[in-house]
């Protein structure tokens, strides 16, 4: 495999662009589909949120700043989106709230959920950078730590919050999963049942089936190649094809 050098400064854009802007659609579309069904004060709290997501994306595009204070803004980003997380789950089962991201180990079942269908977005995305010649362990925002892809990481950002946040909350609210699809361990560790993998591996391929036109190549494909075409975008930048990234924004 011919793996790429990558330049000291890629694009500003590494993804963040595209994910805070697919974080701002995700909770414009809840307003949009529900929210009638939202109380008025989480409705307005939802609505400032996309306020203020829009702004710091416009400080993010029009920034010249470094990579610390990209990833500053990236996790000012998270706090917004994931502040209103809990408004966009409307099961009635009182136990599936999202009160907060927790990872190593997660600690809820909203955490539990998130985190699996997270790992088959780093999988994908994984197995997309090596098919174009990109080495997954060497990333430009997220720092290289030995046996972490942090390439992977890079490109599935910006697939988050459409590819997997969106398919965890039609999981939870549709009521594909409930309470008895998750167990928690001694530790506090909450994590899906055999069966309850099952029913996210399912729903993960046939979301994966879905067909959308790509916005930069302008050309419809099944979201399960978006993570390929974005490696291949990507590599085509480094090697100097395209000028910059362009990040994958859902609509």
């Amino acid at each position: 495999m011919n793996n790429i050098a990558y330049p000291i400064n890629p694009t500003r854009l590494s993804g963040v662009c595209g994910k805070i802007a697919n974080q701002r659609t995700v909770l414009q579309r809840a307003l949009r589909d529900h929210g009638e069904d939202i109380a008025l004060d989480r409705n307005a709290a939802i609505e400032a949120a996309v306020i203020r997501l829009g702004a710091i994306l416009r400080r993010v595009s029009f920034s010249r700043d470094g990579i610390d204070l990209l990833r500053g803004a990236e996790g000012e980003a998270g706090q917004v989106y994931f502040g209103v997380f809990d408004d966009l789950i409307r099961t009635s089962d009182p136990d599936i709230r999202f009160r907060g991201r927790s990872r190593r180990p997660p600690l809820d079942p909203v955490n539990a959920l998130l985190s699996f269908l997270y790992t088959l977005l780093t999988h994908d995305c994984r197995s997309a950078a090596e098919s174009v010649g990109l080495d997954p362990a060497v990333g430009f925002l997220h720092r290289d730590r030995p046996g972490r892809p942090s390439l992977a990481l890079d490109l599935m950002e910006e697939l988050r919050p459409p590819l997997a946040d969106r398919l965890a909350l039609a999981l939870l609210n549709r009521r594909q999963l409930r309470m008895k699809d998750f167990v928690t361990q001694d530790n506090g560790a909450v994590l899906l049942t055999d069966e309850g993998r099952k029913t996210v591996l399912s729903a993960w391929q046939e979301r994966k089936r879905t067909e959308r036109k790509h916005p930069f190549l302008d050309e419809i494909a099944p979201l399960g190649l978006v993570p390929y075409l974005q490696a291949l975008l990507l590599a085509r930048h480094l090697r100097g094809d395209l000028d910059a990234y362009p990040p994958w924004f859902w609509k």
